[in-house]
């Protein structure tokens, strides 16, 4: 029949009744959302088990590393070589990647042929043909004499253990070359390439072509994030999270996975959807019971699909009349290209092509063939692409739960001949991926050149990771201290300590080691009620607290919080004190004990100068206080003067407390042999006891004191240069008091985010993250919260937490490598605190043991503060530090619960009780 006289005899309404036949002959091939959605979820938990390292072994999708760890971020640019090997065909490519302004790329390539001998021949044979005609390659481009990095895409079966080393498991595609399964095929190269002596070639990476799929697009869209390839075979890689890759070590930052989807089905999961023609195709096909997801899905299997259907159909006397002919019965006559010009959205030049193509195969088609043969090629088309698509959504879902977005923005980068040349299956997959899906927002981009040209973007990435890398870590090296300098700052910090307990020297050292007048800590004996003011910022607080001695002593505690008006503050002296007095009469109101008379202790966290333990001169106001007329001052007489003042109540004012020492009397409570206190929170500080003899402002030489180092001053007098960077000398003269508290500004709460925010700035300043790109808020002073290091340095989540937190600095687009590398800075400088403060302590220790001329010293630091008990490494590295330093030290830790309250109040029954001891 005519093309004209088939026009002629169709009519819409035949059409439906003919394709209405054709489903009711195939039902089993035309599958609903819901059965599209359950392949998903058994996808999805096919994925599971090929990321976990126990089910990895049995399971059918092997999810398989590829080494590829992050894709290009525009940054990119040199020349690179690809060799593109996957069929009787490969091509040598060289690729220019420029990067003024614009990112281009220029390709020039040339495609070789293999001879069928070689293919079955040996390895050595094939691999020195490759480097045979890489050479000739770049002698006739002049370009021999240069040394190149080369990306190697080879599309068969093989298993990376790094980007560059690939072992082949089997050889496909005709391909039989001995010697070369179970070998690594860079290696093979590498030999072949050596053995001619005239090649000087660097080969970075081994990929295959669906990984070359998803690096070509990415250079195009940064968001592209996964590759897929559905032609003669199909697959798709995407970027995966480290630590949901259990065959690796590691858990940061991500790395593209090689799905070998093909094999889904194979261990028996997709038994209820496959149909007697798709077993028919497998056992007819050169690898039976392997593959079978590929083979109802890709171009080297759809077109036989169609075949059997039209054979089966004839033989039934549904089609042709029931009559076949030879070329219908012969395998692989119907053609998978077939399918696309017969499959279109433009029926009627469907039909035409339906007709020519049964023609061709010696048919005599009626309209009606012709109708039946094009449905067949839809329903063939619409499952294969609803099947690709079901996977395809695991994927993505896979991809959102690892962000933990609520909706997800990404890019699939596909190439292969179904996808490129078959409309309707694009059309099809586009539709039934965001119907399944529409929490994703997905953008499908066809890749160009996808194996060679990715080929050389995975070898641009990875050399612009190794280039970017170096330059990042001799950044981090400046802020990493070795062994031998930890020494030295304990060296140095040990002699500013004696010259601090020296009346000659004390004034020209950065320590002041300055007298508290607590002469011991609790022995337990301490008993009755207590009243503390807690004074060291905008809010104070004051408690009623009670002791109970015994065999269990006890401490109770009753407190009220109150707030210091900002005018207040910044007002007179006077007008301070007044309101403290206030509070505390209110808090006597509210406690039942109107008019009571109490021992007090006062924790005035201000630096201070004591000599006595009931007297404390504020030396200079901090944290926003500016109350005139108190610098000078005993800061208990201007209490006493307040008291006064008011004349409701008489106290008892028996101790000026600092915190640091506050904290080591509340551990020295519940152990004993806590004689080191230390605060690492926002500022830092230490204390421990002294002998008296060493502490020559006192008099006396019996007996022991205890000495506020007020170490965060160390390095003042420039004792920490040569271990200061360029970020900290930033950081010092941006502050309120450049070229003060030195030691303080490398290792306090207040300080380390502010060296991490500087550290990203220049990072960014010199390409090295966010692409280059700044955020105005990361460009603010004390953005940057020291919070941040301890929730980014516990998270185990993906990066979520870093993610959250780049997100609120106004980085939006930080992608999960920024991600990695924030941690990596926060990693850095937070350890160097860590190690810094424990070079400190070791100092602290190893002076009290040789006070005691000791050989082994077993000593407690009571310690508190944020930064300590907030950070989940902070405390195990000071402490490691500490016994690397201090080795005949052994020092145990004790968190302080409340060392300014309850430690102002053990000070003070302490006094008391050696008062009442003096009297008796």
């Amino acid at each position: 029949m005519l093309a004209s006289t088939l026009m002629a005899n169709y009519c819409a309404e035949q059409h439906d009744e003919e394709a209405l036949k054709v489903d009711t002959y195939l039902p089993h091939l035309q599958l609903s959302d819901q059965t599209i959605m359950d392949v998903s979820v058994r996808f999805r938990r096919e994925m599971d088990k090929g990321l976990c390292r126990d089910t990895n072994p049995a399971a059918a999708v092997k999810m398989l590393p590829t080494f590829v760890l992050s894709t290009p971020d525009g940054t990119e640019q040199g020349e690179f070589l690809a060799l593109d090997l996957g069929g009787s065909n490969f091509r040598v490519l060289l690729v220019k990647v420029s990067s003024n302004g614009k990112q281009e790329v220029e390709m020039e390539n040339q495609i070789y042929a293999i001879p069928e001998n070689l293919m079955r021949g040996s390895g050595s044979e094939l691999f020195d043909h490759i480097a045979e005609c890489l050479a000739d390659f770049m002698e006739k481009l002049g370009i021999k004499d240069k040394k190149l990095p080369l990306g190697f895409t080879f599309s068969f079966p093989c298993q990376q253990t790094k980007l560059d080393e690939s072992v082949l498991l089997s050889w496909t595609k005709a391909f039989h070359a001995s010697g070369v399964e179970g070998k690594d095929v860079v290696g093979l190269l590498r030999r072949s390439i050596k053995k001619r002596g005239d090649l000087n070639i660097d080969i970075l990476a081994v990929i295959n072509d669906t990984v070359g799929t998803m690096m070509t697009c990415g250079f195009d869209d940064h968001l592209c994030e996964i590759g897929l390839i559905v032609g003669t075979g199909t697959n798709a890689c995407y970027m995966e999270q480290m630590r949901n890759l259990e065959l690796l070590d590691g858990d940061e930052g991500r790395m593209c996975v090689n799905t070998e989807w093909g094999a889904f089905g194979d261990d028996g999961a997709l038994e209820d959807l496959r149909t007697d023609i798709d077993r028919e195709i497998d056992a007819g096909s050169l690898n039976p019971g392997k593959q079978l997801f590929e083979k109802m899905i890709s171009g080297m299997y759809m077109g036989e699909m169609v075949r059997l259907i039209l054979v089966r159909m004839t033989k039934e006397k549904l089609l042709f009349q029931g009559k076949t002919t030879t070329q219908l019965l012969t395998t692989g006559r119907f053609n998978t290209s077939y399918i696309y010009t017969i499959d279109t959205d433009k029926d009627e030049e469907g039909l035409l092509s339906a007709e020519e193509v049964l023609r061709s195969l010696g048919l005599d088609p009626s309209v009606e063939d012709c109708i039946a043969t094009q449905r067949v090629c839809q329903i063939v088309s619409t499952r294969a692409a609803h099947l690709c698509a079901a996977a395809l959504v695991s994927v993505l879902r896979q991809i959102r739960d690892n962000k933990a977005a609520e909706k997800l923005r990404t890019t699939i980068g596909v190439d292969g001949s179904v996808y490129k040349n078959h409309a309707e299956f694009s059309r099809r997959l586009h539709k039934m991926v965001r119907r399944l899906v529409p929490d994703c927002d997905v953008r499908f981009l066809t890749s160009q050149c996808g194996s060679g040209k990715g080929a050389a973007m995975v070898t641009a990435v990875a050399y612009r990771l190794a280039a970017q890398n170096a330059e990042r870590q001799s950044i981090l090296d400046t802020l990493r201290l070795s062994h031998e300098q930890l020494l030295e700052v304990k060296k140095r910090l040990s002699a500013e300590m004696v010259r601090g307990l020296s009346r000659q020297t004390r004034e020209q050292t950065s320590l002041k080691m300055l007298p508290t007048f607590v002469r011991s800590t609790p022995d337990g004996t301490e008993n009755g009620d207590f009243l503390v003011l807690d004074l060291g910022g905008s809010s104070f607080r004051v408690l009623l607290v009670h002791l109970k001695s015994g065999k269990k002593h006890t401490v109770d505690m009753h407190q009220k919080i109150y707030s210091i008006p900002q005018e207040t503050m910044q007002s007179t002296g006077e007008e301070l004190f007044d309101h403290i007095v206030s509070c505390i009469a209110d808090f006597l109101e509210y406690m039942g004990m109107k008019g009571a008379s109490l021992p007090l202790g006062f924790t005035f966290s201000f630096p201070c100068h004591q000599s006595k333990l009931d007297q404390g001169i504020l030396l200079k106001w901090t944290k926003g206080f500016k109350a005139s007329g108190c610098e000078g001052q005993d800061v208990i007489m201007l209490l006493k003067d307040a008291v006064r003042r008011r004349q409701e109540f008489d106290l008892n004012f028996v101790a000026v407390v600092n915190d640091t020492v506050g904290t080591m009397m509340t551990c020295s409570y519940e152990d004993p042999n806590c004689e080191v206190g230390l605060i690492v929170g926002t500022g830092t500080n230490a204390c421990y006891m002294e002998e008296l003899r060493n502490v020559e402002l006192v008099e006396g030489a019996d007996g022991r004191m205890c000495v506020n180092m007020e170490w965060g001053a160390f390095g003042e007098n420039g004792e920490l240069d040569d271990f200061c960077t360029e970020f900290d000398r930033i950081v010092d003269e941006s502050s309120n008091n450049p070229g003060k508290q030195r030691y303080e500004k490398m290792i306090s709460g207040m300080y380390l985010g502010e060296i991490v925010r500087n550290v990203l700035i220049d990072y960014t300043a010199k390409g090295l993250l966010f692409r280059g790109k700044l955020s105005e808020r990361l460009k603010t002073r004390g953005i940057f919260e020291t919070k941040f290091l301890s929730q980014i340095e516990r998270d185990r989540l993906a990066m979520r937490q870093v993610r959250s937190i780049l997100q609120h600095l106004g980085l939006t687009s930080s992608t999960c490598d920024d991600s990695v590398l924030v941690k990596e800075v926060c990693s850095v400088v937070a350890r160097r605190a860590a190690q810094l403060c424990g070079a400190g302590l070791a100092a602290v220790v190893d002076k009290i043991r040789e006070n005691r001329n000791l050989n082994q010293l077993s000593v407690t630091v009571g310690v508190d503060g944020t930064l300590y008990k907030t950070h989940p490494h902070f405390s195990s590295i000071m402490q490691e530090t500490l016994q690397e330093l201090a080795p005949q030290c052994q020092v145990t830790f004790h968190k302080s619960e409340d060392g300014s309250g309850k430690g102002a109040a053990l000070i003070t029954a302490v006094a008391c009780r050696i008062q009442s001891e003096g009297q008796n």
